[in-house]
């Protein structure tokens, strides 16, 4: 599974609309059939970012590819003022995808703010969570806190690929990283340079959400125990 950041593609620091959409791509379209050409005859998944065109309008999306082509297509759900969210629609699907062995649910940066993004992907039978990101400086509580949260408090693996480098005076922070379900992060890529950033992870582990350490003296049932009956106001708007 080889995970890129947020707007691999096209960019994310755009001034207007006309020039977000100038830098637009269709789906499945040329870069889709390429990348699954060059993963034939192996395992090999590949997730990335883009700005995907959609008739008139323009989404901030990721893209899973493997050598059966498009495989899925999440577009970013929660959007803020800067770069890119700023002239985008706003998606309204968080589905995993399934695959013959496992489920791969996709997030997108500012996404990872909102546990319950996380919570309704594991929820939904994610195994692991790939989160494409474009964290600029200012936003280390990502990787300090937020990573290692939602892969915890869901009991889910998790990838994080943020981007390095400047770009139109924008600095990005790095600090890619792969964590287990138990929150452990398993790696972590640097803050400037270009690196691949590797590390095993156990995705099915993801699925034992029922944990006993002790029968009838230490058990904890991680989706069994919430209380979604108390839940109701944290979606009331």
């Amino acid at each position: 599974l080889l995970v890129f950041p947020e707007a691999t593609l096209t960019g994310y620091v755009f001034q207007s609309r006309e020039e977000a959409q100038a830098a637009g791509v269709d789906l499945p379209g040329r870069v889709c059939s390429l990348l699954a050409e060059e993963c034939q005859g192996t395992d090999l998944l590949v997730v990335f970012g883009l700005v995907e065109l959609d008739g008139a309008r323009i989404f901030n999306s990721t893209v899973l590819v493997g050598c059966g082509g498009l495989l899925g297509v999440y577009r970013k759900t929660h959007t803020l003022c800067l770069g890119l969210d700023r002239f985008v629609c706003r998606g309204d699907v968080l589905r995993p995808v399934r695959l013959v062995d496992w489920s791969i649910g996709m997030l997108i940066c500012y996404d990872q703010r909102f546990p319950e993004a996380a919570r309704l992907l594991a929820l939904q039978g994610a195994d692991i969570i790939c989160h494409s990101s474009n964290l600029p400086e200012g936003a280390d509580c990502y990787a300090d806190m937020l990573n290692v949260a939602r892969a915890c408090e869901n009991r889910v693996s998790l990838v994080s690929a943020n981007r390095v480098g400047i770009e139109r005076g924008v600095r990005f922070i790095g600090r890619s990283q792969i964590v287990d379900c138990l929150g452990r992060v398993v790696a972590e890529g640097s803050r400037e340079n270009e690196e691949l950033v590797v590390g095993e992870i156990a995705p099915e582990l993801s699925r034992a959400k029922r944990v006993v350490r002790s029968p009838g003296e230490y058990e904890m049932d991680l989706f069994g125990d919430r209380r979604p009956d108390l839940y109701g106001g944290v979606a009331a708007g």
